[in-house]
């Protein structure tokens, strides 16, 4: 356990409270955790890249931790009546067939690649960004100027986007093994 490690495992377990804040309509304060979360995820990495604090549980816990965090921020606004159920639906579903995809593979013995897609980047990008921009227009009063709107659409088709991308690289992957390649 290292001060990197240290720093994930906080905003994993910020994870609750974030939930509890945006369901109770403290909505200013679930803003500031989240950009305090989100500050955490470069901190976290610069310390572990600088002061040599990188390791296999650090590997581990970080993207579990900001998976975490978006999915759960997602559902919740979803709940809430804050972002389109549809919305919610395939963010939910995307990560449940990665999960999946990554489960058989490993039932299969069939090694995966574990790097994520360029697509899949930009919707976590996205998804960080919509999640702010809802959480500041509700919590803050800002005006996002349909912003949000344009958001849910940009965050909707990169995920339908990222999960295909995923669902043809272990198909390549699997076809590929059973060729012998």
């Amino acid at each position: 356990m290292n001060v990197a490690n240290l720093i994930t495992l906080a905003r994993l377990f910020s994870v609750p409270l974030a939930i509890w804040l945006v369901l109770g309509g403290h909505l200013t304060a679930a803003f500031w955790l989240f950009v305090a979360a989100g500050l955490s995820d470069g901190i976290d990495g610069f310390i572990a890249k600088h002061f040599n604090q990188r390791s296999p549980l650090g590997a581990l816990l970080d993207p579990l931790a900001d998976k975490t965090l978006l999915v759960s921020m997602c559902v919740t606004l979803g709940i809430a009546g804050r972002l389109p159920n549809w919305l919610v639906i395939l963010v939910v579903f995307r990560d449940l067939v990665i999960v999946g995809g990554y489960l058989v593979a490993m039932a299969v013995s069939q090694p995966i690649r574990a790097r994520p897609l360029a697509i899949s980047k930009l919707n976590t990008v996205l998804l960080i960004a919509l999640v702010a921009v809802v959480l500041g227009r509700l919590g803050l009063g800002i005006d996002d100027y349909h912003l949000s709107e344009v958001l849910v659409y940009a965050v909707g088709l990169t995920t339908v986007l990222s999960g295909l991308g995923y669902v043809v690289r272990w198909w390549r992957g699997f076809d590929d093994a059973e060729r012998g390649a």
